[in-house]
């Protein structure tokens, strides 16, 4: 397993509390690209004006945490927004917005 994809496996712990659903499968994670000897994760939230988006990143960090081997470091973004198209087709399920 890569280290991007050890990284995907602890972010989808992390669960949107307002959706219930993990954000790497809500595409709210646009990135995990390693510069130089660390990680850079890029997330967004639905809106800009998110209540949780706070709450998600101290979540993603406190995770990440966990992989001490690999160093990583957040990046919340707001460009480009996020969109529904972005979701994984099991989120789409999930919120019945399949089809």
């Amino acid at each position: 397993m890569t280290t991007e994809e050890r990284i995907l496996d602890v972010l989808r712990e992390v669960i949107d509390p307002e959706l219930g659903i993990n954000i790497v499968d809500l595409g709210l994670v646009y990135s995990v690209e390693q510069q130089g000897d660390k990680f850079i994760v890029t997330v967004t939230a639905t809106s800009a004006a998110c209540p949780m988006a706070e709450e998600i990143v101290e979540d993603m960090e406190r995770r990440l945490r966990t992989l001490p081997d690999v160093p990583t470091e957040v990046w919340f973004v707001l460009d480009p927004p996020w969109s529904p198209e972005r979701m994984s087709a099991s989120a789409r399920d999930e919120l019945g917005w399949a089809g």
